[in-house]
C-alpha cells in the first residue's frame, strides 16, 4: 500500500449511534481531544434515538464545527457507517464507536503504524470496563481469552498481521477498494470486511500499544439479546463464506448441542427409556457440560482475584449467557440464516 502523501493526513472519524445518550458525550469527547496535529472532523450517522442521543449531539455538533451529522433512518450500523463514510473526505478514516472511548494519543499513534507497515487498516485492543458490578463482570468476561475465543484484539497477541481489527484505522483508498462495508450484514460486519480487504491483498495489522475503551451492555436482558443477535450473523457469515471461518465460531454452538443432548438423554433416561447399561454409557453426553461448567467456576474464582465477591459470582452468570446466548443465535442462523434479525439491544431497555 502506498505511503500517505504527507506526515499528518487528514482525518475523518466515522461513527454510528443509536440511543447512546449516556455514552455519546464521553465518545465525542475523547474523539475531538485527541492530540493528532492534522486536520480532523468527524461525522456522524444519526439512527432513529427515541432517549435524547439525537438532540444531544446536535447540540455538540452546533458549537463545534468538526462535528458533523448525516441522517440515518434504518438505524443499521453497516448503513450508518457507509452513510458517514460518503459524507467525509479525509485519506484516512477511523471507525468510533458511542460504546467506546479512544486513549490520548490514539489517532497519532494509529496514523504512524499505517505509515510504518504500509497497512490498510490498522486496529489495537478492545479493553472493556463497567460502572456497575454487573457491567464490570461483563467487562471481565471480554477481556478473558474464555470470553470471546481469543481474537487479537481482546489482547495479550503481539503486534503483526491480523483477521480482523476494533474499529479500525483504515485508509480511504482501501476502503473504496474493498466497497465499504456490506449493508446485507448487520452484526460482524467488520470482520467480513477486513477478509475483503486482504482478499484484494491488503494487510490488517494489530498494534497492542492501540487502546480503545468499551462499555459492555449494562443488564442482562441487553447482553443476551446482544449475544443471540451477534451468533445469528456469525452462522449467516458462515453460510455465505464457506470455509473461511475461524474454529472459535463453532464453540458456542457446540456447547448448546451437548446442553440440548444432555436434556433429551435425561429425558428419556427418567421415563425408562434409557435404562441399564446403555442408560448408564448415556451418561458420558453429561462430561461436556460438567467439564464447561467446572472451567467457568475455575475461571470466576481464581482468574483475576482482586475482584471482589460479588462480581466473581456475578462472572458466574455473565459468561454462561454469552456464550449460550451466542451459540443458541448461531444454531437458528445455520438453519433459517439470518433474515431480519437485529440487536435489539441497541433499542430496547
Amino acid at each position: 500500500m502506498a505511503s500517505t502523501a504527507q506526515p499528518h493526513p487528514a482525518v475523518s472519524y466515522v461513527m454510528p449511534v443509536l440511543n447512546e445518550f449516556d455514552y455519546i458525550e464521553t465518545a465525542i469527547r475523547t474523539v475531538l481531544d485527541q492530540d493528532y496535529p492534522g486536520e480532523t472532523e468527524l461525522v456522524i450517522a444519526l439512527g432513529p434515538s427515541t432517549d435524547g442521543t439525537t438532540e444531544l449531539v446536535r447540540r455538540l455538533a452546533s458549537a463545534d464545527k468538526r462535528i458533523h451529522t448525516v441522517e440515518n433512518p434504518d438505524a443499521d450500523i453497516p448503513v450508518g457507517l457507509n452513510l458517514a463514510i460518503r459524507a467525509s473526505s479525509n485519506p484516512i478514516v477511523v471507525r468510533v464507536d458511542a460504546h467506546s472511548q479512544l486513549e490520548p494519543g490514539y489517532t497519532s499513534a494509529a496514523v504512524a503504524t499505517l505509515e510504518r507497515t504500509g497497512a490498510a487498516n490498522v486496529g489495537g485492543v478492545m479493553f472493556a470496563k463497567g460502572t456497575t458490578p454487573f457491567q464490570s463482570s461483563v467487562a471481565r468476561a471480554y477481556n478473558s481469552p474464555f470470553g470471546l475465543g481469543g481474537a487479537r484484539y481482546h489482547g495479550g497477541a503481539k503486534e503483526g498481521p491480523a483477521e480482523s481489527a476494533y474499529l479500525g484505522v483504515f485508509r480511504r483508498e482501501a476502503l473504496e477498494k474493498a466497497g465499504l462495508f456490506d449493508e446485507t450484514i448487520r452484526r460482524g460486519e467488520d470482520w467480513e470486511l477486513n477478509l475483503r480487504i486482504r482478499w484484494g491483498g491488503g494487510t490488517v495489522w494489530f498494534d497492542p500499544d492501540l487502546k480503545v475503551t468499551y462499555w459492555p451492555r449494562e443488564n442482562w436482558p441487553k447482553l443476551a439479546r446482544q449475544f443471540f443477535a451477534t451468533g445469528v450473523w456469525r452462522a449467516e457469515l458462515v453460510r455465505r463464506i464457506r470455509g473461511r471461518n475461524p474454529w472459535r465460531f463453532y464453540a458456542p454452538p457446540l456447547l448448546v448441542l451437548s446442553l440440548i443432548v444432555c436434556i433429551v438423554v435425561a429425558v428419556l433416561q427418567l421415563t425408562g427409556v434409557l435404562h441399564g447399561r446403555l442408560g448408564l454409557a448415556a451418561c458420558l453426553v453429561y462430561l461436556a457440560p460438567i467439564l464447561y461448567f467446572a472451567l467457568v467456576i475455575w475461571v470466576a474464582l481464581t482468574q483475576d482475584v482482586v475482584k471482589p465477591w460479588r462480581d466473581r459470582w456475578l462472572f458466574l452468570i455473565v459468561l454462561p449467557t454469552m456464550h449460550i446466548s451466542w451459540g443458541t443465535g448461531f444454531l437458528l442462523g445455520v438453519i433459517r440464516g439470518a433474515g431480519d434479525t437485529n440487536d435489539t439491544s441497541r433499542t430496547g431497555a
